[in-house]
């Protein structure tokens, strides 16, 4: 009996490599806080790509996007620009932008959506329920009542019920989620000046 390899399970075109591509980061390296502002795109072009994509953050390394069939109201996800398949091809310069944006990201959401709880999820391979091959992060926003559901994972692996992300809302909640990672940026770049 063969081992079945990843390309076994996943479609060939990586759908987060072609986000990526569409919406290069304004610069090749962040340096200050100024630099890192203009990692957040005044507006965005959600048909460039299909299925629609409803960007917040386009970083040197880092992607933030809306889920197309969120779980909950803000779903995020947040990937590496490159092509990783799964955690441990993660090398660690894009270890370390991811774990400064998920921070910032998750309290966006939060202050966004109004919702204080949240998961951030990251699933490895086909059997731990990773459908996109390409390293991803989860933000899911957990409201005090949640949809009624007949498996009970979604509790604690963020599986369940999802619908498919309405365009004209998505942008209105994208553009807002991006308001407070600026707000957040400009927060974060007044208390290291304070020190």
């Amino acid at each position: 009996m063969s081992a079945t390899t990843a390309e076994d399970h996943y479609p060939v075109d990586c759908p987060f490599c072609g986000i990526a591509q569409t919406y290069p980061s304004p610069i090749s390296q962040i340096s200050n806080s100024d630099d890192l502002k203009s990692c957040v795109p005044d507006v965005v072009d959600a048909e460039k790509v299909s299925p629609s994509c409803h960007l917040v953050l386009s970083a040197p390394e880092v992607l933030a996007f809306l889920d197309i069939m969120p779980m909950t109201m803000g779903h995020l996800l947040v990937t590496t620009r490159s092509h990783r398949l799964k955690i441990e091809h993660v090398p660690g310069n894009e270890a370390s932008d991811i774990g400064f944006w998920l921070p910032i990201l998750a309290k966006a959401v939060s202050q966004t959506v109004g919702v204080t709880d949240y998961n951030i999820v990251q699933n490895n391979g086909p059997r731990a329920a990773q459908v996109v091959p390409h390293v991803h992060f989860h933000i899911i926003p957990r409201p005090e009542s949640v949809p009624t559901i007949q498996n009970k994972s979604w509790t604690m692996f963020g599986r369940g019920k999802r619908d498919d992300l309405d365009d004209d809302e998505a942008a209105n909640l994208a553009a807002e989620i991006r308001r407070q990672i600026r707000k957040e940026l400009d927060h974060r770049s007044r208390n290291q000046s304070n020190l």
